[in-house]
């Protein structure tokens, strides 16, 4: 958006309200899969490939703090077994007894090595998360600058709750896999690999044994899984209806009160509620299953294997410290498998979010400007050259034919050539094509045939940010944000000065109730902007619009919604604005401009009368009617 644009309220189509089902402020839920897992896989590896280097370091210091804590228990082992050995000496009364200073050697070995195991955990964890959060930085940036480079066609048919859900829930996601799941991966694969040649080098039967615990294990988790996912399903979908009911409602609660909409209101929330309840609950129930029946599966296979251990040490063949190790290795063995089995899931649910991420990155950007686009001269002392002009402000539609789909054109024919100066009113019936006519003339879209020129060149050869510069905007729905009064004004030119600020807010008839609010320039608008009035709020945006000092005006009817005595000072605002500048009006009450110096009237997309007012009064036709309607009683 331009500088010189007063009101951040576009005029157009009314978007569809945020927050609907499918992707509300909630985020991904478990259920939601990639349509293309492994290209946007690769994707993503390509996407991290700039960070290759402190990816594969933190993959090594993953898998050496593993293998560290790994054969920790074999070590303690020879402990054991050397204890074992001390006690039965003493029992039998033969040998030494118990060697303290080898268990103790081999206890300060193992403090060692855990310290080691946890330094290396810890590094890889600081350089992941800084892998992570530049990452994180770097989608969003990406998203940022995509924002600007959409065609508004693409704001016209999604909604904003699917854009901001993007920038922040797909994103989170993103990152928390980044941060959390691949080291997991890497130090889950590890450990299953790690504990299982630790078991095989004690006893091959036992690990057999063990090993058995994995095929039904994965039985019961895939019936499980199963299962909860129609569950996960049901309960992302109403999370997305709940969150898009509240947020509807929240937004517009005055009309809710005003209706008595409140108990009908809470029925639909209800409703909702209730299937995200039942459908929550029974997901999670069934997801909350998983452990202990995985527990129990392991602790079965324990039993099974303490059993055979005791025969095979009453044999002989393997010691004490052996069992005591392989033990601690059937303990640990179920645990990765089930982080596997929950990463997999995870994946399956952040590669959906880097898709949806990857989607909006590669939708379609507005036509890409000329390698040399034209661009506007505003220092008087330097002459026009072939690519830097001054503009007048004359604008001529050239036989302009345009629709939002090709296949339904809206605006057929539309010619008029205005002179630089002009007041020019654009009237018609709703749905006429007023509005679309000046989004084509800021060009958030291009005409379909036909061209819009302003002193004769085509604004297609302009750079866009040049071009929109030329505009000022003052529309019936006023744009504030969240910022002191003297910030909003200063929008309209981002480099003014305190001073420049204070002339624009005198010129729009504005500075006298500044100075009434409690803080003055400094009184910061909420951000609904609801702590000043809507004439207030109108009267800032024409300040803005002067402070920009354009050299096009559009105003859309923007004294529609406020009493008579602030509609004479914006309207006197507003003259001290169009003063010596080219002005369009969107008007729907066509008594505030008969002094026009030129009237558009449009119907069903074309120019089908124009004139000043007593030229087309005159005529008898179309205006005429329309200007005598506003006066009728209906009824």
């Amino acid at each position: 958006m331009s500088n010189r644009t007063a009101s951040g309220n576009l005029p157009g189509r009314p978007g569809r309200r945020m927050g609907g089902p499918g992707h509300g402020p909630g985020g991904m839920m478990p259920g939601e899969k990639a349509k293309d897992f492994r290209g946007t896989l690769r994707r993503m590896i390509r996407y991290l490939g700039k960070y290759k280097i402190s990816v594969i370091v933190v993959m090594l210091f993953a898998m050496a703090s593993t293998i560290f804590s790994i054969v920790g228990p074999k070590i303690l082992g020879t402990a054991t077994t050397k204890l074992f050995e001390g006690i039965m000496n003493i029992v039998s009364g033969t040998g030494e007894g118990i060697d303290y200073a080898y268990i103790l050697q081999v206890i300060l070995f193992l403090v060692g090595l855990y310290l080691l195991s946890a330094a290396f955990s810890y590094l890889q964890g600081f350089i992941m998360t800084g892998v992570s959060m530049k990452v994180t930085y770097g989608f969003r940036k990406d998203i940022e600058e995509k924002i600007h480079k959409l065609p508004f066609s693409y704001y016209d048919s999604t909604t904003n709750g699917e854009v901001l859900s993007r920038i922040t829930n797909d994103v989170d996601a993103i990152s928390q896999t980044l941060n959390q799941s691949i080291t997991q991966i890497i130090t889950s694969v590890t450990t299953l690999v790690g504990i299982l040649v630790m078991m095989l080098s004690i006893s091959w039967q036992m690990t057999l044994v063990a090993l058995c615990i994995i095929p039904v294990s994965l039985l019961f988790v895939v019936n499980i899984v199963k299962h909860s996912q129609k569950h996960f399903m049901a309960q992302q979908e109403y999370l997305g209806h709940v969150n898009g009911h509240v947020e509807e409602m929240y937004a517009s609660h005055t009309i809710v009160k005003a209706f008595n909409g409140e108990e009908e209101s809470q029925k639909t929330f209800d409703q909702y509620n209730d299937t995200l309840y039942a459908s929550a609950w029974k997901s999670q129930f069934l997801s909350g299953m998983m452990m202990p029946v995985m527990n129990v599966i392991s602790n079965l296979g324990y039993v099974v294997v303490c059993i055979l251990g005791g025969f095979l040490a009453v044999n002989g063949r393997i010691t004490v410290g052996d069992i005591q190790a392989f033990m601690q290795y059937v303990r640990q063995f179920t645990q990765p498998i089930t982080q596997v089995a929950n990463i997999s899931n995870i994946l399956q649910q952040t590669m959906a979010a880097a898709e949806r991420v990857f989607e909006f990155l590669d939708e379609k950007e507005e036509v890409p400007e000329d390698a040399h686009p034209m661009r506007v001269n505003r220092d008087d002392s330097v002459p026009d050259t072939e690519l830097d002009v001054h503009i007048q402000g004359s604008v001529q539609f050239a036989h302009v034919k345009f629709g939002y789909h090709p296949d339904k054109i809206i605006i057929h024919d539309f010619c008029s050539v205005i002179k630089p100066g002009q007041k020019v009113a654009i009237v018609g019936p709703t749905g006429a094509g007023k509005t679309t006519i000046v989004k084509l003339l800021m060009r958030f879209y291009d005409v379909n045939e036909g061209a819009i020129l302003i002193d004769g060149y085509d604004i297609r050869n302009f750079a866009r940010n040049d071009l929109r510069s030329l505009f000022g905007m003052v529309l019936q729905d006023t744009w504030l944000y969240n910022a002191t009064i003297e910030d909003n004004i200063r929008y309209g030119k981002l480099d003014a000065t305190e001073k420049e600020v204070r002339r624009a807010a005198q010129a729009a008839q504005v500075d006298h109730f500044v100075r009434t609010l409690p803080d003055g320039y400094h009184m910061v608008l909420n951000e609904e902007a609801s702590n000043v009035s809507q004439g207030q709020k109108q009267l800032l945006t024409v300040a803005r619009a002067i402070l920009a000092d354009p050299e096009i005006l559009i105003l859309d009817e923007a004294t529609s919604s406020v009493d008579t005595r602030t509609e004479i000072l914006i309207q006197k605002a507003m003259d001290n604005l169009m003063e010596g500048r080219t002005s369009f009006i969107i008007a729907h009450r066509l008594s505030t401009i008969r002094d026009a110096d030129m009237i558009l009237v449009m119907k069903d997309g074309d120019i089908i009368e124009q004139g000043t007012h007593e030229e087309l009064m005159a005529q008898g036709g179309f205006y005429q009617s329309l200007y005598n309607s506003q006066f009728e009683k209906v009824g």
